[in-house]
Formats: structure tokens, sequence, C-alpha cells
């Protein structure tokens, strides 16, 4: 493999730069720095400042030109592309159409420093093995540069995502997409780490004093992670292992560790965060030393999570380090119509931010919006198919019923593919355990957020199957739940489940995604929908108390987060 070019390599002092003016680019200032993209039906300014992030706009095109050895007065245009959950994305255009892009965090993105230095180097590594990802052309993690901005810029990848035309693919189409997937993923964890967790230039590390465990090539090492719950609100503050791990045990117990210090030094009694909830608790407040009991208990089951004996073929490839895209769905998969063949072909994955080197057996499984488990119409082991009667169905029946169909493809097509051509990920995938394994780590690692119920309900479920999860005969558990307590979880667990499902209902009705957001078109008539909703609910409902409980924990009310960070 290649070493990365030093050209990339930015001082983070970089001293301000003489410019000529931008005024030609019909600049909005709004545009740039603010989130526009949409409005949140609860708590809008509070998700919109954590979205803004203004910088000097001359000083970034006056870095981005010469990141790729041009001068300022080549550039002709400069707006705004897209706005993610991390990052604001603006493309540059050249005189001569070169167009590199420009990312930007926001505000509220953390580790700011670890998450911009691991991506560039995430990418820079990857390349290096001839594999799709965008080039970076420059960077810098801090602020101490004349834009006054932490930033990134890339190869602007041409081609569309995934998702745009996943709806007008045929069956053929799709499945050449994730076979292509499958076969890159791959290559991707064929790679083998030193240790767990993020990417680094090696310098970059040197630079602020943070341990790194060297990787085969010198210019590359394995650090910190980048996960948001490890450094998210005053976790940030704490002074814990955030790794390199240096082994499955390690990297199984580091998040949980963080939790528990956070929870011990900053926690009080809260509502649940996610107020459709709160009845289930009876609008009670929830005690932190639950969850730190439950932290414990994990805890103290994670040496029998690893997988045994470690010295077997299977144990070495489920307990081996390996890197993955984050998030493997079809907004991040880019891909191009060939004119000769009539086909797509897989150009790009985009978004590494928070990449991160785990164990193969905690890596595995499906990413966000690639899965489709809570279809319960099918048989997920089988080929999809639509309905006999299909050709009768009215216009929006046939529509729903497409739409099922397109995304059981998805999700039988991706293990398949990963049958044939991952078949090592494929075993992971498929696993007895693992899904149970996976859910004890990420539930033990998250933010607590005035709840232990999914961490619970995992722990007790562990119990229950020791000796398959343990992977030991005779290995005695050192879980122990009161019957009693298993039976009153189990019912919470189904109430919550409820509560879940009338909030999707709602969801459905009004129309909003993550946090509440609509589009900005549709965010008057969204507030006043939920104003009527809440005003003929209130109608039904006669017990003032229970009114008085309803009104304080509206879910789609503004409230203060303060205590949750």
């Amino acid at each position: 493999m290649k070493p990365f070019p030093q050209s990339i390599r930015l001082s983070f002092s970089a001293a301000a730069h003489q410019a000529t003016a931008i005024d030609n680019l019909s600049l909005n200032p709004h545009d740039l720095f603010e989130f526009t993209s949409g409005r949140w039906i609860y708590n809008d300014e509070l998700r919109r400042a954590e979205r803004r992030n203004s910088f000097n706009v001359e000083g970034l095109l006056q870095l981005a030109a010469e990141s790729v050895k041009r001068s300022l007065d080549e550039i002709v245009r400069f707006e705004k592309l897209a706005e993610g959950g991390f990052n604001r994305v603006f493309l540059i255009t050249m005189r001569d159409g070169f167009r590199p892009v420009a990312r930007i965090p926001y505000s509220i993105t953390t580790p700011k420093f670890f998450a911009v230095a691991s991506e560039v180097a995430t990418l820079a590594f990857l390349r290096g093995y001839g594999l799709p990802v965008a080039e970076p052309y420059g960077y810098s993690p801090t602020t101490e540069n004349s834009a006054g901005t932490e930033y990134i810029f890339l190869q602007y990848l041409e081609g569309i995502s995934f998702s745009s035309v996943f709806y007008t693919m045929d069956e053929g189409e799709i499945i050449s997409v994730l076979r292509q997937i499958a076969e890159l993923e791959r290559k991707f964890m064929s790679i083998n780490f030193p240790a767990g967790e993020s990417l680094y230039f090696t310098e970059d590390l040197k630079y602020i004093k943070a341990a790194g465990v060297p990787t085969h090539d010198e210019d590359f090492s394995v650090g910190p992670e980048t996960s948001s719950p490890l450094w998210s609100g005053r976790r940030g503050l704490l002074d814990v292992d955030r790794g390199p791990y240096a082994t499955f045990e390690e990297a199984l117990a580091r998040g949980a560790e963080k939790e528990k210090a956070y929870l011990q030094k900053f926690g009080r009694p809260l509502h649940p965060f996610q107020r459709i909830r709160r009845p289930a608790y009876e609008y009670q407040e929830q005690s932190p030393s639950d969850h730190i009991e439950n932290l414990e208990r994990y805890l103290n089951i994670v040496p029998s999570l690893v997988h045994k004996p470690e010295d077997s073929n299977r144990a070495r490839v489920l307990n081996r380090f390996c890197i993955r895209h984050p998030d493997i769905q079809p907004n991040n998969i880019i891909v191009s119509r060939s004119p000769d063949t009539n086909s797509y072909r897989v150009v790009g994955l985009i978004d590494w931010q928070h990449a991160a080197i785990l164990p193969l057996s905690l890596q595995a499984g499906f990413t966000p919006n690639m899965d489709n488990y809570g279809d319960t119409g099918w048989d997920p082991t089988q080929p999809p198919s639509l309905p006999e009667n299909f050709d009768a169905l009215d216009k929006a029946a046939q529509e729903s019923e497409m739409i099922d169909y397109r995304h059981r493809l998805l999700h039988y097509y991706y293990i398949k593919s990963m049958e044939e051509l991952n078949y090592h990920h494929y075993c992971a995938m498929m696993e007895p355990m693992g899904m149970l394994r996976r859910r004890l780590f990420y539930h033990a690692r998250s933010a607590w957020d005035g709840e232990t119920l999914d961490l619970k309900v995992a722990l007790i479920e562990a119990a229950q199957k020791w000796e398959a999860l343990s992977e030991t005969k005779g290995e005695p558990c050192p879980l122990a739940f009161d019957p009693e307590d298993v039976r009153k979880t189990e019912e919470l667990e189904a109430e919550v489940a409820d509560l879940d499902g009338l909030f999707k209902r709602f969801q459905g009705a009004i129309g909003f995604g993550a946090e509440g957001r609509v589009p900005t078109e549709r965010y008057e008539e969204s507030l006043a929908f939920c104003k009527k909703l809440k005003e003929d609910g209130l109608l039904k409902i006669e017990d003032e108390e229970v009114r008085a409980q309803i009104i304080a924990h509206w879910p789609f009310d503004n409230m203060d987060e303060r205590d949750y960070i």
C-alpha cells in the first residue's frame, strides 16, 4: 500500500491567507450557516442551534483551492449540497468543471477532532487498498485555520444514491448492486488490524498525545473511538479509556465502564427521555442506580461473551478486529449507470464518519435501513414475491405492496449475497447468539436516557440462554433475576412496545422523521396538526390528574433536555 501523499497534511495553525473578493458568488449566509432542510415539531430552536456553524467563507474557499493546487479566482460556484446527521456538505465548482466537496461538522458534532481526523485517515487508508471511497484533498480537525472551522475537502463521487433509484430498479438490478456491496464489504472486512477502535494518521495522534497502536503501515495507527455515546454531553469530560482496545474483552467493556462512570458522577433521577413511554412508568422518574446495577451485571459477564475456545478457527474469525462502514444503507451507496451495459455499478460508499474497528462478531449484521425484521408478513428465509392478486389491487394498494416487496428484496438478497461473497460475515450474522451479544454490547454503552429496560431485557435473555451464550458447558451463570422481577419487566416491555407502536402511528399521521423533523414547507401545517391532536385527545380525558400528566408529558411539545446530556 502506498503511503498517503504528504500534500494532504495541514498545519493546525494555518496562517490567514490574502484572498480575492468572492462577492460574485452571490452567497447567502443564512443558507450556508443554518440548517434549512427541515424543521422540528418540538424543540425546533434547539435542533437548529445544534446544527448552526458559521465560518469564514473566503478563508474556507482559499483553503479548498489550495488543497487541489488551484487559485481562489478559479472558484465560480459554492453551494450547499446536503445536510446530514453530523455535517453540512458544500459543493465547490471550478471554472473548468472540477468539483470538490467541503464537509463542515455541526456545532453539536462530537468529538470533532477525532471524528474529522479519523474519517480522513480511514478514507486514505482504504484508498490505499484500491477501494471506492472519496479521495480526501485536505482537512483540519481544529478551528485554528483561516476558515475558523473544522473541515474536510473531498472528491465528489459522480453518480446518484442507490436510494434515489431503488424504487425504479427491477429485481435483477437490485440484486446486482447488493452483490457488489457484498464484495466490497468482503474486501473492507478482510483487512486485519492489531487493535480496535478508530483509525488515524499516526502524526495526528502524536500531535494531541493520544494513545495509538501502529498498523502494518506506520503512517496509520488505531486510536480512540469516535462513537457519539462515548463523548456526548458531559461524557466528554470524563477521563475514561476510549481505546485503542487490545482485546475483544476490552472492546466489550469500555463503553459500559464509561456509562457507569458518567452515572456515578452526573447521574440523577430522570423521566424517560421518550415521553411517549412515560405512562408505562406511571410518570415517575427513574433512578440511575437501576442502570448502574444492570451495567455491573453486564460487566460481570463480559469475559463470557468472548468466543471460545479462543485458539479455534471459528473463534479467531469472530474475535478478529476488522473495519466496516458505519452505516451501509441505500443513501450512502453511490451508483452509476453504465451506458455500455445499461447496468448499475457501485462507484463509492460515502459518509465514513465514526467508522469503527471492532471484532467481526460485533460488526456483523444489518445496519439501519437495510433489515426488514419488523415485517411479519413474509418468511425472510424465502425469496419474496408480490401477492397473486397484485394486478387486481387498486393503485394505492399496489404501491404499498411494491414498497414492502422491495424492502424484502433488500433484506433477503443482502443475506444471500453475503452467504456467497462474504462468508465470514454471513457466519457472524447467522451465529445463534450473535444478535443477543450485539444487543448487550450496544445497550450497555448507550447513553442513559432515563430507562434501563433494553439492557435489562437483554440481560434476562442472557441468563435464560447462558450455556449457548457463554459457549462453555457447565460455566455457572453470574446473572440472577427474581421471577417476580422478570414478570414485571416483561409486562413493562410489552407496555412500552404498545406505546412505541402508538408513537409510530402518530409519526405516520403527522409525517415526521428523527427527533420530530418535518420538511420546512410542512412545518406550520404539522404544528397545527399536533395541536389539534392534543386538543382532541384531552377532550376524551375526564380525570383531571390524568389530564395534567398528559399535558405535562405531551410528546410533541418542547421540553428541557439539559438533564439528559
